[in-house]
């Protein structure tokens, strides 16, 4: 059976993921815009329809990894998921929170229907995807100099009550700018996201041009992780294309399966630097704070609130922006800095298997799109919970998606081999 056969498309050839991605990347990279015009238009409805899309993308992962792929994986992750769900309903004790949650896991779902496919063969999103970078770096330059109307604008989402594109300085005077999104850390995730699934295919000439550019808008936005990471990428990005051909892609892969490597950053530096302090304005604040704060009272408070959410996780939206809105319990939220410490404190032992599971089936990924994600994600997110725009959590699944893939599951049940199967998706992508 050809795999792009069982992919499901549109009469138009367009890809529903696809389709869905893009509303997720157009409604966060431009969200300031979105809920400042949805709001005035009084059409805040709207902003919802990538969430409503997004709960078909569940019905499509269940169709597609589960009955047709055969995935035991994708079952048990899904009734993870939705046990997760259930345990943090308890846990927050609104349904709100309940609501939210759900919200939050939606784009999870989004990034795995990618399992058996190349990002390379979806022409009109990486045209979007171009599109949207190009316009996150006018946004950003535009506001270095003109004060967006959006900036300051309050809305309201379940209940609470949110500001979008505030405007605010650091300790350093530098003025924070979001250009077209809700905030300056959005900002920044755009144009390095976008720029990395861009640059794959440009010329060296174009990357070192827009990646240059791209990095002094970064630092308009004052966002040093991001910066470092699109400084990392792009120096690695040039030493790759300068290799011969055939020792690029394994370098590529080596890269991204090397990056893992990154989620025991938090660990080796709380080991090294635990109680160390220094004032408001020294440059090593900011991670020295997430150091004695952000990685570790989350733990200590749920052991005070859940003791055996150290083993089982505290279910989904803990430690997260459900529990900080719409939960009894906000006075023990604690913005939790880590995708990976994050999401543990959420599902427990049951992720560490997950990501066992993800780091086995990355030795499998033929897509470079998949392994570039892989690879800025897992770097990123060492000082970025990252849940939140939803793109970002979409992007992380995306990487995570070969997971699913027929390729995945067949080996697991001993099909066909690893090299042969590669090949079979390889010719027909």
């Amino acid at each position: 059976m050809i795999l792009s056969q069982r992919r499901f498309s549109l009469p138009s050839g367009f890809s529903f993921e696809a389709i869905v991605l893009g509303c997720y990347l157009v409604r966060d990279a431009f969200g300031g815009v979105m809920r400042y015009y949805t709001n005035v238009l009084h059409v805040d409805a709207l902003w919802f329809t990538p969430d409503l899309l997004a709960m078909l993308c569940l019905v499509q992962f269940v169709r597609h990894c589960i009955i047709r792929n055969g995935s035991t994986f994708a079952a048990l992750v899904l009734l993870q998921v939705l046990l997760s769900l259930v345990l943090g309903y308890f846990m927050l004790g609104t349904f709100n929170a309940l609501s939210s949650s759900f919200k939050m896991m939606l784009p999870v779902f989004v990034g795995f229907c990618f399992c058996d496919s190349n990002l390379g063969s979806y022409k009109r999103l990486l045209a979007v995807i171009a599109v949207t970078f190009y316009l996150s770096l006018v946004g950003v330059l535009i506001s270095k100099f003109w004060v967006m109307p959006w900036v300051g604008f309050k809305y309201e989402a379940f209940g609470a009550t949110r500001e979008a594109g505030r405007l605010w300085w650091a300790f350093s005077a530098d003025q924070r700018i979001s250009g077209f999104a809700a905030d300056n850390t959005m900002a920044a995730f755009f144009i390095l996201i976008s720029f990395v699934l861009t640059s794959i295919r440009k010329s060296v000439f174009w990357c070192i041009l827009f990646g240059s550019i791209a990095l002094y808008a970064v630092d308009l936005t004052t966002s040093k992780t991001t910066m470092g990471v699109l400084g990392f990428y792009l120096g690695l990005l040039v030493i790759v294309r300068m290799i011969p051909e055939h020792e690029r892609f394994p370098a590529v892969r080596g890269f991204a399966l090397w990056s893992y490597a990154a989620i025991l950053v938090p660990f080796f530096l709380i080991l090294l630097a635990d109680g160390t302090m220094v004032g408001e304005h020294n440059l090593l604040y900011s991670i020295l704070d997430r150091i004695n704060n952000s990685w570790q009272l989350p733990f200590v408070y749920l052991s005070q609130l859940m003791p055996v959410g150290i083993i089982t996780g505290c279910g989904a939206g803990c430690f997260n922006y459900p529990q900080q809105l719409f939960s009894s319990l906000a006075p023990y939220w604690v913005p939790v800095d880590n995708f990976y410490i994050g999401t543990y404190l959420q599902f427990g032992l049951p992720f560490v298997a997950f990501m066992w599971v993800v780091f086995r089936s990355s030795f499998q990924v033929t897509d470079v799109y998949k392994l570039s994600l892989i690879f800025v994600n897992n770097l990123f997110t060492i000082t970025v919970l990252n849940y939140g725009p939803a793109t970002g959590l979409l992007m992380i699944a995306l990487g995570f998606s070969e997971a699913f893939s027929y390729r995945s599951s067949g080996f697991t049940r001993g099909a066909i081999p690893g090299t042969a199967r590669q090949r079979l998706v390889t010719g027909t992508a």
